[in-house]
């Protein structure tokens, strides 16, 4: 029988072999943000690009709302230019890069205004397992939502989207 040591050496250690994986994986999102947002602005858009400090997946059933949707949350510092954007018009396009590593999800969601030009990016992870609520409520709604905020629970905007399928390619996998 092993020692409990030896149990938290092996967590340890399955942890740490996870968390070179998970940096690289987050720092490729990163870099495919700058990316897809060097090209818009190519084209003449007008861009933010914001890493989320945290990223979670909301369902009804885990908060005092019937909010669902991947919650992110920003920095201070891109807070007012994220709601100047945002409240100057509507994003009716939207596009959803993803990629799994490990037990997380990875993602970039633009968010596109085409009359105005403008784009909205928001980068975050999330680990996997607890999506779950998230993508039942989505898949009884048939639509999907991204939610931005403040460290402090400032809500600065929400985006509804009509394909949850985009954030979530497993969702058929998931029991109602």
């Amino acid at each position: 029988m092993p020692e409990i040591g030896d149990d938290r050496t092996a967590d340890a250690e399955r942890i740490g072999a996870n968390a070179d994986v998970e940096k690289s994986a987050w720092e490729a999102t990163l870099s495919d943000m700058k990316a897809i947002a060097a090209d818009l602005e190519a084209e003449g858009w007008t861009t933010l690009a914001v890493a989320a400090g945290d990223t979670a997946p909301e369902n009804p059933d885990s908060g005092a709302s019937d909010r669902f949707g991947l919650s992110h949350v920003i920095p201070g510092n891109d807070a007012e230019e994220f709601v100047r954007l945002f409240e100057a018009g509507g994003f009716p396009r939207y596009e959803v890069h993803r990629a799994e590593a490990s037990s997380r999800v990875f993602l970039v969601t633009t968010l596109l205004d085409p009359d105005r030009k403008v784009a909205i990016l928001v980068a975050g992870t999330f680990e996997r397992r607890h999506a779950t609520g998230c993508i039942r409520a989505a898949k009884e709604a048939g639509k999907m939502y991204t939610h931005v905020q403040k460290l402090d629970g400032t809500h600065l905007g929400s985006f509804e989207h009509d394909d949850y399928e985009k954030f979530f390619p497993e969702a058929d996998r998931i029991e109602g």
